[in-house]
């Protein structure tokens, strides 16, 4: 009867796995790849370890069979991308209920996802796989720039490039593109589509989508390494023209793709100049950064927990378990703020939370003293902050608001100055 969780990285204390199923009455056990995950917030589980080569070794998979012998393992519990295809094998293996790995690939393969959505007649960019330099070359001369190359199967925004001109893509060839390695290279070009990138988040239970709303990024999703400024996202208003047209178009994606009962999702539209919306991919996972915040403000639910209950024939809350086309709105929208980390020995930082009363959550991920390096993926947080508002055009102001006054108090010391400095100076 026991409940074995799968947990990459990130903190255990936010996701208290071994409380939201405590009511299923067996063990719940954890492997993760961190050691700070062993505090005493894994006191909860019967067994609980951090397992070296986690991603990549075979220790983890070892681990997990000799675990279901020893305490009856009756389900396997992922929740990360890194983990979904680990997870559908073991359960195979094991024979247990939940995603298989033929459920798994088409949201993980974004080359699968694109054969599925043009057989569904669903609107997406032009790509191509990209096994040698004579692709990219091929399909830059056939659709010009820019050109964005990323793996076929990767999360996060790790690996993404966008190549904006003949000689950034003759640059990538000759420095980043390893053709001859051990490894070919894994990746799938695509035509670069203008205009913001919307997503969708929301769970689908009994296979079906229970809850579903969708926000507008402010920024661009592969500014991680150069942009320093705030990178803004918010929810659309109830009445927004394109509030249902993201969510009906998110529907039909799904409807395509081979997911299992119980599962949350978060789906990334362009929306073009033209006012098309166009797929770029979906995730059967809860989105990342403060999605789950986010849907916990709107509609007083936490996805990842429902979807961790949902799998375990748990009770979800009555939000949840409505019939037909009453599917919650939300009363009042959100929007969430994330600064990258950028290099510099941090000499102060703001003193205690913003002083606004509107403010749903607040995060700083460095301390004065800390030496801080670029950010190098996609969730390589400074600060996190998420606020409230009755309309998205307030919670956009709100969210400026309060990047200014963060920045008015966070001090760096640059390696090459003498002195610290003011980083909005």
């Amino acid at each position: 009867m026991s409940v074995l969780v799968l947990h990459y990285r990130g903190s255990i204390a936010a996701t208290p796995y071994d409380r939201w199923v405590a009511e299923y009455g067996g063990d719940v056990l954890l492997l993760t790849a961190e050691e700070e995950n062993l505090t005493p917030a894994a006191a909860g589980y019967r067994h609980a370890a951090a397992v070296p080569g986690y991603e990549t070794g075979g220790r983890v998979e070892a681990l997990c069979l000799d675990l279901a012998r020893e305490h009856g393992v009756r389900h396997v519990v992922a929740c990360q991308e890194r983990d979904l295809e680990r997870a559908a094998q073991l359960r195979e293996i094991l024979g247990l209920p939940g995603q298989r790995l033929d459920g798994v690939l088409p949201f993980r393969d974004k080359v699968l996802m694109k054969e599925r959505f043009i057989a569904a007649g669903l609107p997406v960019a032009p790509y191509r796989e990209i096994e040698c330099a004579a692709d990219l070359l091929a399909f830059a001369g056939e659709h010009g720039f820019p050109v964005v190359v990323k793996p076929r199967d990767s999360a996060g925004s790790v690996g993404l490039r966008i190549l904006r001109s003949a000689g950034e893509l003759e640059t990538y060839l000759a420095d980043e593109l390893d053709l001859y390695g051990e490894h070919p290279p894994n990746l799938i070009a695509e035509r670069f589509v203008p205009g913001p990138m919307c997503h969708v988040d929301g769970l689908v239970v009994g296979g079906r989508v229970v809850l579903a709303w969708p926000s507008q990024y402010l920024y661009s999703l592969s500014s991680f390494r150069e942009d320093r400024g705030g990178r803004m996202d918010v929810t659309l208003d109830v009445d927004d023209p394109l509030t249902g047209r993201l969510v009906e178009l998110t529907e039909r994606a799904l409807q395509a793709l081979p997911g299992p009962r119980d599962f949350a999702f978060h789906a990334e539209i362009f929306h073009t100049p033209g006012d098309e919306l166009v797929l770029c991919e979906i995730a059967c996972r809860t989105g990342g950064a403060s999605v789950r915040d986010v849907i916990r403000i709107l509609f007083g639910v936490d996805p990842t927990e429902s979807w961790v209950r949902a799998q375990l024939g748990l009770p979800l809350p009555a939000a949840l378990t409505g019939t037909g086309s009453g599917r919650p709105r939300p009363a009042r929208m959100t929007g969430q703020l994330v600064l990258m980390k950028r290099p510099g020995r941090v000499v102060s930082v703001p003193d205690g939370p913003p002083p606004f009363p509107w403010i749903e959550k607040y995060q700083v991920f460095v301390q004065p003293g800390q030496t801080m390096r670029a950010a190098t993926f996609s969730a390589d947080f400074l600060l996190t902050t998420l606020v409230s508002g009755p309309d998205r055009a307030t919670c956009v102001a709100r969210l400026r608001q309060v990047e200014a006054w963060f920045m008015d108090g966070l001090v760096l010391r640059d390696p090459a100055l003498a002195q610290p400095h003011h980083t909005n100076a």
